[in-house]
């Protein structure tokens, strides 16, 4: 049977006090509603309908999804009215599952298990907590059997005391939904239309209400405020944090760690406190990430160290290379293996060759650079003229002295050595000195200027 997937995204969220709509707040650095769709497409259903209302055309252009077919709810009149919003796209012969895009957690293993409820008759989510208050209830008669859902604000005192409450997630045939959904009236506390009344007029047709209790509360907790969104974000994070470790990375401490993509390790990898991961990122066996570390978009190989307050973006770096700490890795930069970019070093749009060294207070930037080379404290590579981008050829085993600025386009070939505070305009000789300075004059006799009694510095 074919599969449509139904998400409700139409609220304002005003609890969030945010002008931005509340399945666009972030979690993990992506939507909640991303969350939600990217899990519904592990299903592979035939369609995915998203129910939007306040703040639709931001909505729709964030989440700019060539799968997702939207579904306009101008009004406001409750989850049941939401749903039949997206009726008229929906096959009666296919499989629905409803879900919601503040619902960021739920899993997709639990969704097989509704769908295969839900293709039997009816199938429901619900969760057991220790204060339901807010959450419909679950009625069930003498044998067990749920008979309907009753919401907060509708139930009787005796009613509010039952635990076990209503997650909104459901599944069922087409067919049956859309003429349960034309039979709901809005004759209750919030003049709506519940999507949970569904569930008594199942029973009454004699279909079979199968509800799961679910483990995780987690996993079906809504977003209605930013507490609740922090929440989500520590417990998100703890299950990046336990499927690293599983995979065989140690983390200093998993409380103090950030996924913000997707990360593949290798085996005996260490990462310390306050890393944040983002977009995709590879690790390599016996990587070490030391503490504050941000790598977005990286692909790390074996046995790299990278010392602590570094920023890695959109690189390749090979094998048993050192990095930091507090050096600045900038997109397109490939490090061969045993590279060294040390402290307070910026690199940019750069090849650095097998085994050279850029250790510290130097900016490198369009520049292709050999194997064995040194560069010295304090040299950077002028790239830039103030309207293009030239690039720096460095050859094998260069030596470039501290201080020094090599002026783009320029290229330094294979052993040559520049001599400290040098300005390099022109290509340079292999295997031979050069440098550029002024004589050094001492000027006998020179004294250094005295201030002036009762002259203030201005």
């Amino acid at each position: 049977m074919k599969l449509e997937i139904i998400i409700l995204a139409a609220g304002q969220g005003t609890r969030m006090r945010s002008a931005l709509p509340k399945v666009l707040h972030p979690l993990a650095g992506k939507p909640l509603l991303a969350h939600v769709i990217e899990t519904a497409k592990k299903l592979e259903p035939t369609a995915i309908h998203v129910v939007y209302g306040h703040g639709g055309d931001l909505v729709r252009e964030r989440i700019a999804d060539p799968q997702v077919q939207w579904v306009e709810q101008a009004k406001q009149l409750g989850t049941g009215h939401a749903v039949e919003q997206a009726m008229p796209a929906v096959d009666d012969n296919s499989t629905v599952i409803v879900l919601y895009g503040d619902v960021p957690l739920i899993r997709a293993e639990t969704l097989q298990t509704l769908l295969q409820q839900g293709e039997a008759g009816l199938g429901l989510l619900t969760v057991l907590l220790p204060d339901p208050t807010g959450y419909g209830r679950i009625i069930r008669d003498e044998a067990g059997q749920v008979k309907a859902i009753i919401e907060h604000k509708d139930a009787t005192e005796q009613q509010r005391q039952i635990k076990e409450g209503n997650t909104g997630i459901l599944s069922c045939p087409g067919s049956r939904l859309r003429r349960w959904l034309k039979s709901l009236d809005n004759s209750n506390a919030q003049g709506e239309f519940y999507l949970t009344d569904v569930i008594a007029l199942a029973v009454n047709d004699g279909v079979n209400v199968q509800a799961s209790v679910i483990a995780d509360v987690h996993e079906v907790a809504g977003v209605n405020d930013r507490l609740q969104l922090a929440d989500l974000e520590r417990n998100y994070q703890k299950r990046c944090a336990d499927a690293l470790m599983r995979s065989g990375a140690t983390l200093i401490d998993p409380a103090r760690f950030d996924q913000r993509g997707s990360v593949t390790v290798g085996q005996d990898v260490v990462i310390d406190v306050g890393v944040v991961f983002e977009g995709d990122v590879i690790l390599g066996d016996r990587v070490r990430i030391g503490a504050n570390c941000l790598l977005r978009n990286v692909r790390i190989s074996d046995d790299v160290t990278i010392e602590p307050m570094s920023l890695i973006e959109e690189a390749e770096i090979g094998k048993q290379c050192s990095i930091g700490p507090f050096a600045r890795i900038r997109p397109g930069t490939q490090l061969a293996e045993k590279a060294k970019v040390g402290n307070f070093v910026e690199v940019k749009n750069s090849m650095i060759g097998q085994g050279s060294k850029v250790n510290h207070l130097a900016y490198v930037g369009d520049t292709t650079m050999g194997n064995d080379v040194n560069i010295g404290a304090g040299t950077i590579t002028c790239n830039y003229d103030g309207a293009n981008k030239h690039r720096t050829v460095i050859g094998d085993r260069v030596f470039v002295g501290s201080d020094t600025q090599l002026v783009a386009p320029v290229t330094i070939s294979n052993d040559a050595t520049i001599g400290a505070g040098s300005t390099i305009t022109r290509d340079t000789p292999a295997g031979e000195l050069t440098l550029s300075r002024s004589k050094q004059v001492t000027i006998s006799g020179w004294k250094r200027p005295v201030k002036i009694k009762g002259n203030k510095a201005k």
